[in-house]
């Protein structure tokens, strides 16, 4: 693929519309084969109506798995994200909440459960960022509430999910290359991505006896919704350009990672992290 270029198209609402991106991005290719990896398995996934979330999604389904699709109030990228599951023969549940809301967990543990038949796979990917160059510009609610939607929406749904998951059954999460490097103006965001790595790896410790397994991946630049809803048209222009590969990841780049952790191709793997970040080297 070329270098990043991309025009200015600056979004204010996060986590953003894909319908609106130029050019949209790319979820999966279209010579990605599935093989049934996940054929029976239901899968839920927040944030999955857009970007890496709706990758997952499609992904999961060409393998065989229905999916619950957790997202904030894009209705028209989540009715999108549903034909695209249902055109791969999959069952789709749209779950429209706010997930700081821990009552929304749980509901829509309960609704996945309930009309999919079971849960097997728990994608925590839902996110939100916020571009400030001085630390001292973070208000409180900011903060609350990066942390809330980013760690603490984690915590939520591994609680609820949890009882009802078994031998075999997956737990991943969408960290960042940022958890890792830092990022001078993303400070909030990169912590909790860092928080998020530490959830990772002291809960898979905690279900290893139970064979549940809990991993990350920790995506570097990726074209998705977030990144207009996030930086100025400077910022989107050039966005990606940074890595040694010059250029942003399509999340298409990151769907197979995640079939790969949820399938038992990783069976012997967990608490671990996979990098997908366009070639920067990483001393985890």
């Amino acid at each position: 693929m070329s270098e990043s270029h991309f025009p200015p198209q600056h979004q204010t609402h996060q986590p953003g519309d894909e319908h609106s991106m130029q050019p949209e991005p790319e979820f999966i290719r279209d010579d990605y084969r599935g093989t049934d990896k996940l054929k029976g398995k239901v899968a839920l996934i927040t944030g999955g109506d857009s970007g890496i979330g709706r990758a997952v999604a499609v992904h999961y389904a060409r393998e065989g798995a229905d999916c619950a699709v957790v997202y904030l109030d894009e209705d028209r990228d989540a009715e999108d994200t549903k034909a695209l599951v249902e055109a791969e023969g999959q069952r789709c549940l749209l779950l429209k909440g706010d997930v700081v809301d821990s009552t929304f967990c749980r509901e829509a543990v309960e609704r996945t459960r309930s009309e999919l038949g079971g849960l097997n796979i728990l994608v925590n990917n839902a996110a939100e960022q916020h571009d400030w160059d001085d630390v001292t510009q973070i208000t409180d609610e900011q903060l609350q509430r990066t942390f809330a939607t980013n760690i603490f929406s984690h915590f939520y749904f591994v609680r609820e999910a949890l009882p009802h998951m078994g031998a075999g059954d997956t737990i991943i999460a969408t960290s960042s290359v940022n958890a890792f490097k830092g990022n001078a103006t993303l400070i909030d965001y990169s912590s909790t991505k860092g928080a998020i790595q530490g959830l990772v790896r002291s809960l898979a410790q905690s279900l290893v006896d139970r064979d549940i397994r809990v991993n990350a991946v920790a995506p570097g630049p990726v074209w998705t919704p977030l990144i207009p809803a996030s930086f100025d048209d400077e910022k989107v222009e050039g966005f990606g350009g940074q890595v040694p590969m010059k250029r942003a990841g399509q999340p298409s780049e990151m769907g197979p990672a995640y079939v790969y952790l949820a399938s038992q191709e990783s069976s012997y793997m967990t608490g671990q992290t996979i990098h997908l970040n366009g070639g920067v080297i990483l001393n985890t």
